[in-house]
């Protein structure tokens, strides 16, 4: 993978930029490395609890892990090919070391425990670093505690145990309640381990070092074998297959959940209140992660998450919620934490109010996932069958409805997106119930509703002063950067008109470059969004546009990968600027590349 080189100091106030981290983890937690050695950001044990580390929300009480030369220094970054192991370099005046990070797994699977294992090598000479721990405080509402056992010092953390576990070769110099501080010389040939071990309201298992050691290439052998099961031969093959680890890091696997990012509240622009907890499982990301995974031929992972996403809307009752945690039960509602925020971006949330929200384009994510997990070969059982004639019969009633729209706003209106996603949902459901794959009882009442939607969409959607489709009836000419996800509506019902829209968002969103904003109007307080900047695309192949869709697609991944980044994709990146914004590492960002990629190789 391509070096990324980084010049110390890196930090900021306290803080790193959001596109300078890299992640590990093990497909229950994802850990954020800044490219001075800390983890700034590590929820353990899973992707949802509350941060052991959160420097990355607030420098000066915030936890985090680091081991950092004592020395100036250079930094150079990759991950091993065809793994999320993390390989970094630090080049000092008096030597060079390679610092190599995972949380570790098993051939198996996950461990019954939390690991994160850091091994540093020798290469050059000799460099002298320093080891710093402390642990968070869930912002203030627990104060860590350490209580000396026979095995070494155990330390507690509200309902968690830790533990430091490190080669002879590091000197403590200091450990207490609150943190643990310590040096290491490393010099050429020598392999030093500092692991840190945790649990949650469970006794703490303490493997030797060699074990832990061994279990990094463990752990890399297993992401080498999950990438190289992958189907994937189209085009931007290595992004894609970047991409496709990314995501992998969001597969919460003792559910098969999918997480839309894996951090709450970095904001989507510094300084404003755009700043929303990503850490649970969106029905519209799932479905949309789904389909990067089918692209992929990640079998495994296509099942788990429908079944989970079918089981948690049955269990719910059929009116859909926005959002579901990890685990399947209801989101919390939002409150706000006494944090600083990253670059005093407040508020700070845990918990999310969209869960309340009247989606209507769930109905379409929900449909179009399912007829493509049937059309890639796969059966559904009679339950989920049903749900699927439900939805589409929920999707008849509820359509003519104002809602929140895909961009979950605070004020209802009827977003065109929403009414084409509801389209796209019965004809789904007619093609499925053609096909016999869903009861075929009420056919006919959605082949009716569908055209209806059609027609109201034709008649109250479409400007002709501006020869495009409009964010919503009456929305002074606004557009939306979404519409680019529902193409298949241009393709099937009003090709010119689609592609007339495309234009327009192209030149307004976009100020004529393929990285657009999310809606107009929106860039005062936020970025381009990089989701839509790929389903544009993507869309502009799907509907006979390739040439375009290809100078798009190398224009977007020359800005995004040229910046620092190791392709751990945020939300959001500001062109004016350079630097990225948001929560990350962000799933629809991710597959948006994967989809957009297979979208350019089928009409190539």
């Amino acid at each position: 993978m391509k070096n990324t080189t980084y010049h110390s100091p890196v930090r900021e106030d306290g803080f790193a930029e959001p596109g300078d981290y890299a992640a590990i983890g093990e497909g229950r937690s994802v850990a954020l490395i800044a490219p001075d050695g800390s983890i700034d950001w590590w929820c353990a044990p899973n992707i949802d609890s509350p941060p052991l580390f959160d420097r990355l929300l607030d420098p000066e009480i915030g936890g985090f892990f680091q081991l950092e030369p004592q020395q100036p220094y250079t930094v150079t970054r990759s991950y091993r090919q065809d793994s999320n192991v993390l390989e970094t370099c630090f080049t000092t005046d008096s030597g060079k070391v390679r610092l190599t990070e995972s949380i570790n797994s098993t051939l198996a699977g996950r461990l019954p425990w939390s690991e994160l294992a850091r091994r540093i090598e020798g290469l050059e000479g000799e460099v002298a670093l320093t080891l710093k721990v402390r642990f968070g405080t869930r912002a203030e509402t627990c104060s860590p505690w350490m209580n000396e056992t026979t095995h070494g010092n155990v330390y507690h953390v509200a309902d968690l145990m830790a533990m430091l576990r490190t080669s002879e070769e590091v000197e403590i110099t200091d450990a207490d309640d609150e943190q643990i501080s310590g040096q290491i010389n490393v010099a050429r040939g020598q392999r030093v381990l500092v692991a840190l071990l945790v649990t949650e309201k469970e006794p703490l298992a303490v493997p030797d070092l060699a074990a832990i050691d061994e279990r990094i290439e463990t752990s890399h052998l297993a992401w080498c074998d999950w990438s190289k099961s992958l189907s994937y031969e189209g085009r931007y093959a290595q992004h894609v297959g970047r991409s496709a680890l990314a995501l992998k890091f969001l597969w919460y696997s003792p559910t098969g959940a999918l997480a839309a990012a894996a951090t709450t509240s970095i904001p989507e622009g510094v300084g404003g209140e755009k700043n929303y907890d990503y850490r649970y499982a969106w029905i519209r990301d799932a479905c949309l992660i789904i389909k990067a995974f089918a692209f992929l031929g990640a079998l495994e992972e296509c099942k788990a998450a429908f079944s989970w996403l079918s089981k948690t809307i049955i269990r719910h009752g059929v009116r859909l919620q926005a959002c579901y945690t990890l685990e399947g039960e209801v989101v919390p509602s939002e409150s706000y934490l006494p944090l600083r925020g990253y670059k005093d971006s407040r508020p700070v949330r845990v918990g999310n109010n969209a869960r309340d929200q009247l989606q209507l384009s769930m109905y379409g994510d929900m449909l179009a996932t399912a007829e493509l997990f049937v059309k890639a070969g796969h059966v559904l059982d009679l339950t989920t069958s049903r749900l699927l004639g439900e939805l589409a019969n929920c999707c008849a009633d509820n359509w003519r409805q104002k809602d929140g729209g895909i961009w979950e706003l605070p004020e209802r209106q009827h977003y065109t997106h929403s009414k084409m996603a509801c389209w796209l949902a019965l004809d789904m459901a007619v093609l499925m119930a053609k096909e016999k794959y869903i009861e075929p009882t009420w056919i006919g009442r959605w082949e009716r509703e569908r055209d209806r939607i059609r027609d109201w969409i034709e008649s109250h959607c479409w400007s002709e002063s501006k020869q495009a489709y409009l964010f919503y009836p009456e929305s002074e000419d606004r557009l939306d950067a979404s519409l680019a996800l529902v193409y298949r509506y241009g393709q099937h019902v009003n090709p010119s008109r689609m592609l007339s829209t495309y234009r327009a968002i192209e030149k307004e969103l976009g100020h004529g470059g393929p990285l657009v904003y999310r809606y107009s109007g929106v860039e005062q307080e936020e970025n381009t969004f990089v989701a839509c900047s790929f389903w544009l695309a993507g869309a502009w192949a799907a509907l006979g546009e390739v040439a375009k869709g290809e100078a798009a697609m190398e224009t977007i991944l020359e800005t995004l990968c040229d910046k620092g980044n190791i392709e751990t994709f945020n939300e959001m990146f500001d062109i004016r600027s350079g630097k990225w914004s948001g929560n990350l590492p962000q799933g629809l960002s991710h597959l948006a590349l994967i989809c957009a990629a297979q979208a350019i190789t089928e009409q190539a």
